[in-house]
């Protein structure tokens, strides 16, 4: 993969254990250490954060951290740990699939901290269970839009940091040169999500990315993409995590993780790359290719599987047992600046097919559109 293969082109923009909240606000300005009142001459104390929570699968929660307080900023933490403003933000809903004891603060100009709110989880599940999915199951007798509490999109075009073709399409968007009457992301009559390259008039291009940013996200799991992508000339479809936080230390700090991810043809024998970025590892440095048996194409279902735990992210395809790269903070050894960002808090998944960039290069006469990208499922277990 070049330096820009699996990394520029995300620059835009917890399965937690036993599980303890606690939220604070804090004056702005007052400083990260700890929860103590901060200076000031309002002593009235920001509202005291609300925990709600949101049935996952088999015993998991989805965790949702709020303050009635405009502005405020909730900080947390998954270890016990006091919060300080060092602390991750909240950022997105996030699942609850084990035992941990979570604490969390946030800011709030013009109020002292806010009192502490706290609720334990002790679910207990075993190891290896199913708890979340988005099976694109689709009832009705026409193409339905992916669940909007789920999913949602990025859009629009400008290369995506790699020099890529498309414009991204949201759901019924009409913006030039998208069209709701031929939408670039669809939950078909068949039950897979569809992710479309079309090609509306000549040198201009459509897809979709569709991501969970601010509405789910989890740290530390089994995430499987069961998924049969496309094998042509210029066409680059992924699966693919990247960090809550990017909102706030930005793209790579945030850290990204590709568990799906192949340009152009069938090859012979063909391939997947599963591959890590950050801050200091943006280019080739620690990407693995995974060369398919024989006979077997990245054209055909496969299951893209991606082990998540504290210092190590592992990858695998079709066999949890198989598993053929793994990345540690010991991976980073001798890259100049690097840091391991994978345990700072949650992710956000990301689906999309793009269109030329400086991986693939662009299409070409061999590359037929509409090309799709179908998707069966996205599970998440328990280590």
């Amino acid at each position: 993969m070049t330096p820009t293969a699996g990394t520029m082109r995300k620059i835009v923009n917890a399965s937690l254990p036993f599980f303890a909240a606690a939220a604070i606000c804090l004056v702005l300005g007052c400083g990260g250490s700890g929860v103590a009142s901060g200076s000031g001459t309002n002593t009235q104390p920001a509202a005291t954060p609300t925990l709600t929570t949101s049935a996952a699968l088999n015993g998991a929660q989805v965790v949702t951290l709020s303050s009635q307080t405009s502005g405020a900023t909730i900080y947390y933490t998954t270890d016990g740990s006091t919060p300080t403003t060092s602390s991750p933000v909240y950022e997105a809903p996030f699942l609850v699939d084990a035992n941990l004891t979570v604490n969390a603060i946030a800011v709030a100009s013009g109020y002292s901290n806010s009192a502490v709110a706290s609720q334990n989880f002790a679910p207990s599940i075993p190891s290896g269970t199913l708890v979340w999915s988005s099976n694109f199951s689709n009832t009705t007798s026409a193409d339905a839009q992916p669940s909007p509490s789920v999913w949602t999109y990025d859009t629009g075009a400008g290369g995506w940091g790699n020099d890529e073709l498309e414009d991204y399409c949201a759901w019924n968007s009409s913006a030039t040169p998208c069209s709701p009457s031929s939408p670039n992301a669809y939950i078909g009559t068949d039950g897979y999500l569809h992710i479309v390259a079309e090609q509306p008039s000549t040198g201009s291009y459509t897809s979709a990315r569709v991501k969970t940013e601010g509405l789910f996200s989890f740290q530390y799991g089994r995430i499987e993409f069961r998924a049969q992508v496309p094998e042509q000339q210029g066409l680059w479809p992924a699966a693919w995590l990247m960090g809550n936080n990017i909102a706030t230390v930005n793209w790579p700090a945030c850290g990204e993780m590709d568990v799906l991810e192949r340009v152009n043809a069938a090859t012979s024998p063909d391939w997947n790359e599963g591959s890590i970025h950050g801050t200091g590892f943006t280019g080739t440095s620690l990407g693995t290719r995974y060369d398919f048996p024989a006979g077997e194409t990245a054209a055909t279902w496969h299951t893209y599987g991606m082990i998540w735990s504290k210092g190590s992210v592992a990858y695998y395809i079709d066999n949890p047992a198989n598993i053929y790269a793994t990345y540690t903070p010991s991976s980073l050894s001798g890259l100049s600046g690097s840091a391991w960002p994978f345990d700072s808090g949650p992710a956000f998944i990301l689906l999309n097919l793009a269109v030329g960039g400086s991986f693939p290069g662009s299409p070409n006469s061999s590359t037929t559109f509409p090309a799709q990208m179908l998707v069966d499922y996205v599970n998440i277990y328990t280590n």
